[in-house]
This record gives C-alpha cells, structure tokens and sequence, in this order.
C-alpha cells in the first residue's frame, strides 16, 4: 500500500511540474468526453421529447399528403398546413364511435411570429395535451367565449411579448413574422386567459375561436369548391367552413387501424397520422445519418485528445531521464517507472473524464434553450445515458494506450549512460 501511495506522489509531482500542459491535456480530455456524452444525450433526449411523450391524444387527420408533414404543423407547429379539410369530415369523425374526443384546428395566422390556433372551448375541458394532463389557466384566466373576440394564449407567448390578460391582439396573416402592415388583420382580440406552462409546443401558441378565425378580413372559405365571404350578423353555412387538421382521442388501438384503413387506403379525401410517435420517429429515421456522422467526429475528437496525452508526456521525457536514472540508481525497478508514466496518463484521462460532465452539462443546458425557443419542446438533461459511463471508461483506456510509448521509452532509460552523460 506504501508503495502504490509512492507512486502516486510522484505521479502528482510530475503533474505538478508540467503544471501548464498538464491542464491543457486535461481541458482537451474534458471538452472529447464532454462532447462525445453530449451527442448521444441530445439525440436520446429529442428523440424521447417529440416521438417518445404520454400524448392525450392519438391521431392527427388533414388534407391528403405527408403525415410528417401534418404532425409537425398540427402537434408541433413547425411546418406549413398541407392543405384544408371540409367541415363535414369533422362531423364524422366527430359522430365515429371509434373516436372519444375531436379537436377542429384551423391554422394560417400568426402574432409576433408565434402560431394562433382556431379550435373550440373544448381544446381547455376534455382535451388533455399530455396523458392526464388538462391545460390550466394563470390567476384571472379563463376560457374563451366563442361568441366574442376573445383569445388564451400560451405561457411563452406572454413571456416573449408581454401580454397580460385584458391586453389586445391583432393577429397577422400567415405562419410567420410578418412585416407588411397589409397582412394584419383589423379585427382586435382580447387575451382573456393566459395558460400555465406546460413544456411543450403549445406554450407558443395562441388559442382563438373558430368563428374568430372565419369571420377575420381577408379570409376566404372555400369548402364548397367556390369563395365565400362571411358576413356580419349571418351564420356561416357548415358546407362553406374549412378547417386545417383534426386532433383526435381514439378508443382503443383497433381503432387506429380501421380509421387508417378508411382513410389512408380506402379512400382519398385526407391522411390519417396515427400514432403520433411513430410519425415523428420516421423523421429521425431520416435524420439518423446526420447522428451518426456527429457520433464519428466526437470519436476522433476523443483520439486527438488520446493523442495529446501521448504528445505531452512524451515530449517531456527527454528532460525527465535523468530523473528516472536517479530513481532507477536508488534501487526503482524498470516496472515501477513504467507504471508512473503509465498512471500519469490515466490521471491525465480520469480528470479530463471528470471536467467532461461539467462539459456535458453546459451543452446539455443550451441545447435545452435552443430546442424550447425554437419548438417549444422541452428535453430533460438529467436523464441517465449509458454513454455517461462508458465514454468516461474509453477515455481512460485511450489514455493507457496513449501512455505506453512514454513508458516504453522511459522504461528502456539506460541508467549509467544518462548518469554519465548528465555529470
């Protein structure tokens, strides 16, 4: 034991000299490790965020095309709407004893960049966006009234702009931040409620009443093939209404399916999106050579900083062989100065691993603000990945391997050479 605690005096000592590439070593070690764990968290943790979460509902239907597509822009508001669907397919799915709950979503506007939804009351009763998960209003909030002008928007819509309740709205056309005064609309909302953050897309997202949306200048329907303009004062015939997607609560699996086959196969009126996670884990599918392309570089990321442990000790051994000489001279065998070098390494490698997690936890933190600024979704830093223990333990067995040309070369010192030469 007094042996092992020698060694490692010497080994802290040897640090402690080459103090200045020791850290450099060491923060090169750290920022491999770090980057390497930070890959493969991120990957797992946006997985899980969009393709892995307890939905409350099951299924997205829209107008015929890309269920990726409609996914994004209904569930995830990212995308552009593919196109409408009439109001009588509402009603059917609506009445389909298959279907617990039908949500109507009409989308196309905006208000400083943040999407606005056109749904009904029931988007805050029966609606849950996660699995037991209702939305709930701030103090002094409410649901809107769909005979008014009233709007509930998101938390994060009021963390950005400012809003509070009682405060005026006037959207803008289209998805985006729109500049051209033009493309906003006369028509004034009031924010009637404003919703307690659930950590998800719908916290950037403003919810209107559907005949708010309807009833907005510049706003054609055209259910009917032909352009209608609603008037003020003169209900909008159900034939003439449109609408962007319909969010649905299924009974049971089964019903997935033969609500796929009726749509997706049978017939040619929409698309069906269903299940939810399985959409969106065809858009990983897709993106997963981009995965493994960063997983390459943090690889050779890591071989570079093996190689910069093998650089740092070896460059310094010319000026330590008289130092292993001299302990050699004091009765050190060959084994005893190889292991020191070798342990050197190892030091080198376990305290870049360690740095390495301090590394992780700031990628973790801004990518975290990254995607919930972007999306809206929020991933969570503490969950466990495996990669948090091997990549840690395949750093400190690079930094062996990284080691064993110093050692060999201190190994093969000739003691009375170097004495003699050095006097």
């Amino acid at each position: 034991m007094s042996s092992f605690f020698g060694l490692w005096k010497l080994v802290l000592r040897s640090l402690r000299q080459h103090l200045l590439s020791t850290c450099v070593t060491v923060v090169s070690v750290a920022l491999a490790t770090g980057l390497v764990m930070g890959v493969f968290a991120v990957s797992q943790q946006s997985r899980m965020a969009f393709a892995g979460g307890p939905l409350g509902f099951n299924a997205v239907v829209g107008a015929r095309g890309s269920q990726l597509q409609l996914v994004l822009n209904t569930v995830f508001h990212l995308e552009t709407s593919p196109g409408n669907v009439p109001w009588s397919l509402y009603e059917e799915l609506k009445e389909d004893k298959r279907v617990e709950l039908a949500l109507p979503f009409a989308l196309g506007d905006n208000y400083a960049g943040f999407r606005i939804v056109g749904t009904t009351p029931e988007v805050f009763g029966p609606f849950e966006y996660e699995k037991g998960a209702p939305f709930t209003f701030q103090p002094g909030g409410r649901a809107f009234d769909p005979r008014r002008r009233e709007i509930v928007i998101g938390a994060s819509v009021a963390q950005v702009t400012g809003l509070r309740v009682g405060d005026h709205v006037n959207p803008s056309h289209g998805v985006e931040v729109n500049r051209v005064e033009d493309h906003v609309h006369d028509e004034e909302f009031v924010v009637c409620g404003i919703l307690n953050p659930t950590h998800s897309p719908n916290d950037r997202v403003l919810w209107l009443p559907l005949e708010g949306v309807y009833r907005m200048s510049g706003h054609r329907l055209r259910g009917t093939g032909a352009e209608y303009e609603p008037k003020d004062g003169v209900a909008i015939p159900d034939e003439h209404k449109e609408l962007s997607a319909v969010l649905l609560k299924l009974v049971g699996r089964g019903s997935g399916f033969q609500l796929a086959t009726k749509y997706n196969r049978l017939g040619k009126e929409a698309t069906f999106a269903w299940p939810i996670g399985a959409v969106m884990a065809q858009l990983f599918e897709k993106l997963g050579w981009m995965a493994s392309i960063l997983e390459i570089v943090a690889y050779l990321v890591m071989v570079v900083a093996a190689a910069s442990i093998l650089a740092s000790l070896y460059n310094t051994m010319n000026e330590r062989r008289r130092e292993f000489a001299i302990l050699r001279a004091l009765g050190a065998r060959r084994s005893t100065v190889f292991t020191v070098i070798l342990l050197e390494a190892e030091a080198i490698a376990l305290g870049g691993s360690l740095l390495g997690f301090g590394v992780l936890a700031g990628i973790l933190a801004g990518a975290a603000q990254i995607v919930r600024e972007k999306t809206g979704v929020v991933i969570d830093p503490f969950v466990l990945h495996p990669a948090y223990l091997w990549t840690p333990l395949g750093m400190m067995a690079l930094g062996g391997l990284a080691g064993l040309l110093p050692a060999l070369k201190a190994y093969a010192t000739d003691v009375a050479e170097t004495l003699s030469g050095g006097s």
